[in-house]
C-alpha cells in the first residue's frame, strides 16, 4: 500500500509511427527503432507485430525477444491476439505493439488494442506502435468519401495526440504503387485489386495530404498545449502573424490593404477579424461585411468574426489566441470632444497590447464630427403622438390625484407620482415628450404642493433638486427607449434583408434562367412596375434583361438607378425607394451581373466546345481517311497489279505472299470500317445491348480468336469468379479492341487478369509499352486519339478505345485507363456482377 511519501509510478511513453496507407514502412521504421534501443542496452520485447509476409520486415525481428501470442477461439475460428497478461508479467522497458487501431477478438480483456496499450503505459512500460491516417476517428468519414471504403477499426484522435512522440512515415504515391506492384506489400493475387481500388494514385495523394495536414495541426496544438500548461500568455514569435481589425465602416478596405502590404513584407500570415457586439445589432450592414470578406479572400487572408461587448479585450484575446505578432487598427472616427471622455478602442489596444506591435493606420474618415445619439426618429409617428398627449395628461392626472389625497399622503408621495408619470411618458414617446412631462410636472408640483402654495416661487433648494432629478430621469429613460427602438428597427430590417438576400441567392443557384427570375422577385418584393438590367455597348444603353411592362431604356429615366459598374446599371420603375433599401438592391445588382456573365460564358463555352468538336472531328476524320484508308488500298492495288502483270513471272511463294498482302490489307480496311460504323451507332444512340450472364473467361477465348499475335497474351482469370451482366457480342468487340491496341503498342507480353470488388467484376488488360505519359492515360478514350499521333508508324485511326468506352457504358459498366507500374498502359473494364453470386477475391487486408 502506497503512502503519501511514495512517489507516483512513472507512466510509460507512447511513440506512434503514422502513415497515410498500408505499405509506407511504419512497421519497418518501428522495428528499426526497437533494434536501436536494444543495441543501446534497453530491455525490448515484441508483443505483437504483423509482418504481412514481408521478408524485409520479418528479418528485423531476428534477435528481438518475442512474447508468444494468445490464441482465441471464436465461432469456430482461431485468432492470434496480443497476450497482455504475459507482457505485463514480463515487465520490459519497451514493448513493440503493432496496429494500434486493431479490434480484439471477443474474450480479450479489452475491446480495442489501444486500450491494451493504455494498460501497458499505466504499468510504466514504453510502447512503440503504428497507425494509419484512415483509422483516426475524426477522419473516418472523410476517408470513406475519398476511397469508398468504410473503416471499421478506428482509434480516438486524443489517444494519438497524447503520444509522447509522433513520427510521420511518408512516401510518394508513385513509390508506394511501385512497391505494391513489386510484391513488397501484398501477395501477387491481391496486387491487381489493390492497385485498381484502394491504392489508386488519387486516393493515395488525398490520404497523404490528410496525414501531412493532421500532423502539422498537431505540432501547432502541441505548442498551444505547452503554452497553456506553462501559463504562457506572451506572444512567441515562432512565425509572423498579422491581425487587422475592421468595423465594416468605409475605412475597412484601406486597413485590409495596408495590413496586406505589411504581411507581405514580413512574409506573414494575415487574419482579418471583425468584433461583433453581443447583441448583434450595433454593426455594419451585410453588404459592407461582404465586401470586407471578399477583399480579405482576394489578398489571401482568412476572415473571422468574434462576439464581444468589450471590443479592445475581445480583439487582444483573439490576437493572443492566434499568437499574433502584429496588430493593425484604424485611427478613431470619433471627434476630439468625444475622445475627452473615452480614449477610444485604438488607444486602449495600444496601452494593453504588451509585446504585440500595433500599427495605427490613418484614413480620411478619422476624427469625424460628434454624432448625435439622441432623438426619436426610430419611434413610429403614432407612438410619438401618443407620447406628446401623455406628456400633458399624466402630469395633470398626478396633480388631480395629489389634490384629492392631500390630507392622506405626504409630499414625497407626490414627487413619486410625477416621476412615475415622467418615466411612463419617456417609455412611450421618447425624449421630447419626456422633457415636456418633466418640466410640466415640476411646475405643477411647485404650484400645487410646494410652499408657498399656488405660486411658482421656489424657496427651497430641495425643490430645485427635485426638478433637476425629474429632468435627468426623463433624459436617461428616453436614451434607453431610443436605443432600444433603434436596435429593434435594425433587427427587423436585418431579418428582412437576410431573408431577401437568401431568397435571391437560391433563385440564382436553382433556376435555369436566374436573371429573369431574380429581377421578377425584386419587382414583386418592392412593388415596382418594371426592373431592367441595362448594359452600355458602343456608347448606347441596351437591355440585357428586363421584367415588367415598359422597361427603362436609359438610367436617367428610372425612378431608382443602381450603378453596378460604369457600363452596367440596374434600373427600377414604379416608385421611389428609401435610401435604406439600396443596400439590398446593390447586392441584387451584383448578383444579377454575375448571373448574366455566367450565363453568357456558359453559352459561349458551349458554342466554342461544339465548334471545336466539329472542327476536330472533321480534321481527324479527313486525316484518318487520307492516311488509314489510303495505305491499305495502295497495298491492295499494288499487289493486284503485280498479280495481273503479264510480263512478271511469279513463283507460288511470291503469289501467296501478294495474296496474303491483299488479305491483310482488306482486314485492316474491314476493322477500320467496323470502328467507324460502331462510332456512328454510338453517336446516334443506336446501340441496344442484350444483357445476360456471361463469364470473362469465355468472352476472352472468343476475343483472342479475332486478334493477331494472340500468343503474346497471358490470361489469368479464375473460372470461379462470378459472371457479369453484359452483351456477349459487345463485350467481345470491346475486349478485342483493347487486346489489339495493347498488342500493337505494348511492346511485350500483354496480361489479362480479373478480380471481384464490391458488386463489380473487373478485367485488367495491361501492357508494358511506353504508355500515354503521366496524367494523360484517360485521354486514350477520346475519339481519334492515337499514341504518338500522326508521326507513329503503327496503323490505326484512333477509334478502338473510344468504341470500347461506348460499348462498356452502354452495358452499365465503366472503363478507365491507368499507368502500368514500370511503364505501359492498363485498361480496366468494370461490369456489374450477376445478383445472387458470392463475390470472391475481396479481402479485408486490401483496405486495412
Amino acid at each position: 500500500m502506497s503512502t503519501p511519501d511514495t512517489p507516483k509510478p512513472r507512466r510509460g511513453e507512447l511513440r506512434i509511427y503514422l502513415g497515410a496507407a498500408p505499405g509506407v514502412g511504419k512497421t519497418f521504421a518501428m522495428l528499426g527503432e526497437a533494434r536501436r534501443r536494444r543495441d543501446r542496452g534497453t530491455d525490448v520485447i515484441v508483443g505483437l507485430v504483423e509482418t504481412h509476409d514481408r521478408a524485409k520486415t520479418a528479418d528485423l525481428l531476428d534477435g528481438l525477444e518475442i512474447v508468444p501470442r494468445r490464441t482465441v477461439v471464436h465461432r469456430g475460428h482461431e485468432f492470434a491476439e496480443l497476450d497482455l497478461a504475459a507482457v505485463l508479467a514480463r515487465a520490459p522497458e519497451v514493448a513493440v505493439i503493432d496496429e494500434l487501431a486493431h479490434t480484439n477478438a471477443p474474450g480479450q480483456r479489452h475491446e480495442k488494442r489501444w486500450q491494451d496499450v493504455a494498460a501497458l503505459l499505466e504499468a510504466g512500460i514504453d510502447v512503440l506502435s503504428t497507425v494509419n491516417v484512415q483509422h483516426l476517428q475524426s477522419l473516418n468519414d472523410v476517408v470513406e468519401r475519398i476511397t469508398g471504403v468504410a473503416q471499421q477499426e478506428t482509434v480516438p484522435d486524443e489517444v494519438v495526440r497524447r503520444a509522447g512522440q509522433l513520427e510521420l512515415v511518408d512516401i510518394t504515391p508513385e513509390a508506394l504503387r511501385r512497391r505494391l506492384a513489386h510484391g513488397n506489400v501484398y501477395p501477387a493475387e491481391r496486387i491487381d485489386a489493390a492497385l485498381a481500388n484502394y491504392f489508386r494514385p488519387g486516393n493515395l495523394t488525398a490520404l497523404r495530404e490528410l496525414a501531412l495536414l493532421w500532423v502539422a495541426d498537431q505540432v501547432d496544438v502541441a505548442l498551444q498545449r505547452y503554452r497553456a500548461e506553462q501559463r504562457i500568455t506572451d506572444t512567441w514569435e515562432t512565425r509572423e502573424r498579422v491581425v487587422v481589425s475592421v468595423t465594416g465602416g468605409p475605412e475597412s478596405e484601406t486597413l485590409i490593404r495596408r495590413a496586406s502590404r505589411i504581411a507581405s513584407r514580413a512574409g506573414a500570415e494575415l487574419q482579418v477579424v471583425h468584433i461583433l457586439r453581443g447583441d448583434g445589432l450595433a454593426g455594419p450592414g451585410p453588404t459592407a461585411m461582404a465586401r470586407c470578406r471578399t477583399l480579405a479572400e482576394d489578398v489571401g487572408a482568412t476572415f473571422h468574426t468574434v462576439v464581444g461587448d468589450d471590443v479592445p479585450t475581445a480583439l487582444l484575446d483573439f490576437a493572443r489566441g492566434v499568437n499574433a505578432t502584429q496588430l493593425v487598427v484604424g485611427t478613431s472616427r470619433r471627434s476630439r470632444m468625444a475622445r475627452l471622455f473615452d480614449e477610444g478602442i485604438g488607444a486602449t489596444v495600444v496601452r494593453r497590447s504588451g509585446p504585440i506591435d500595433v500599427h495605427m493606420v490613418t484614413h480620411s474618415y478619422a476624427g469625424g464630427r460628434l454624432r448625435a445619439r439622441l432623438g426619436t426618429s426610430a419611434l413610429a409617428p403614432s407612438r410619438l403622438a401618443l407620447g406628446w398627449v401623455l406628456g400633458v395628461l399624466l402630469p395633470l392626472a398626478a396633480t388631480g390625484l395629489g389634490v384629492l389625497l392631500r390630507d392622506a399622503v405626504e409630499f414625497s408621495t407626490d414627487v413619486v407620482l410625477y416621476v412615475l408619470a415622467t418615466v411612463v411618458v419617456a417609455l412611450v414617446g421618447g425624449l421630447g415628450p419626456a422633457l415636456l412631462a418633466a418640466v410640466f410636472g415640476a411646475g405643477l408640483l411647485n404650484f400645487f404642493f410646494t410652499p408657498p402654495l399656488y405660486t411658482l416661487n421656489v424657496h427651497s433648494p430641495q425643490n430645485v433638486v427635485t426638478l433637476v432629478a425629474m429632468i435627468v430621469v426623463a433624459v436617461l429613460v428616453a436614451l434607453v427607449v431610443a436605443s432600444a427602438a433603434r436596435r429593434g428597427a435594425a433587427a427587423a430590417r436585418a431579418r428582412t434583408e437576410a431573408s431577401l438576400l437568401a431568397s435571391y441567392a437560391r433563385t440564382v443557384l436553382t433556376n435555369p434562367h436566374p436573371i429573369e427570375r431574380l429581377l421578377d422577385k425584386v419587382r414583386e418584393n418592392f412593388g415596382l412596375n418594371s426592373v431592367t438590367l441595362l448594359e452600355k455597348r458602343d456608347g448606347q444603353w441596351q437591355e440585357a434583361a428586363a421584367v415588367g411592362p415598359e422597361p427603362c431604356a436609359d438610367p436617367d429615366a428610372a425612378d431608382v438607378d443602381i450603378a453596378v459598374t460604369a457600363d452596367v446599371h440596374l434600373t427600377l420603375r414604379g416608385r421611389a425607394l428609401p435610401a435604406a433599401d439600396r443596400r439590398v438592391l446593390e447586392a441584387v445588382a451584383g448578383q444579377a451581373l454575375l448571373a448574366l456573365r455566367q450565363q453568357r460564358m456558359a453559352a459561349a463555352a458551349a458554342a466554342a466546345e461544339r465548334k471545336a468538336e466539329a472542327t476536330e472531328l472533321r480534321t481527324t476524320l479527313l486525316s484518318a481517311v487520307g492516311h488509314d484508308l489510303r495505305t491499305p488500298l495502295t497495298s491492295i492495288k499494288a499487289a493486284i497489279g503485280s498479280l495481273r502483270a503479264p510480263d512478271l513471272s511469279l513463283s507460288q511463294e511470291d503469289t501467296a505472299e501478294l495474296l496474303e498482302t491483299v488479305e491483310v490489307s482488306a482486314d485492316r480496311l474491314a476493322g477500320l470500317i467496323d470502328n467507324l460504323l460502331d462510332s456512328s451507332r454510338l453517336a446516334t444512340g443506336a446501340v441496344t445491348p442484350l444483357l445476360r450472364p456471361v463469364g470473362y473467361d469465355e468472352v476472352l477465348a472468343h476475343a483472342l480468336s479475332t486478334v493477331d499475335n494472340s500468343d503474346g497474351v497471358l490470361i489469368e482469370v479464375d473460372p470461379r469468379l462470378p459472371s457479369v451482366l453484359a452483351d456477349p457480342g459487345l463485350l467481345e468487340r470491346a475486349i478485342a479492341n483493347v487486346l489489339d491496341n495493347a498488342l500493337r503498342h505494348g511492346g511485350g507480353v500483354v496480361s489479362a487478369r480479373a478480380s471481384a470488388h464490391s458488386e463489380f467484376v473487373e478485367l485488367r488488360i495491361a501492357d508494358h509499352g511506353r504508355g500515354w505519359g503521366k496524367g494523360a492515360a484517360e485521354s486514350a478514350f477520346a475519339p481519334f486519339q492515337r499514341l504518338g499521333g500522326d508521326r507513329d508508324s503503327v496503323p490505326g485511326v484512333g477509334l478502338g478505345l473510344s468504341v470500347v468506352k461506348g460499348f462498356t457504358e452502354a452495358m452499365g459498366g465503366t472503363v478507365r485507363a491507368e499507368d502500368t507500374p514500370g511503364g505501359g498502359l492498363t485498361v480496366v473494364l468494370s461490369l456489374p456482377a450477376c445478383a445472387g453470386r458470392a463475390l470472391v477475391g475481396v479481402e479485408e487486408g486490401v483496405v486495412r
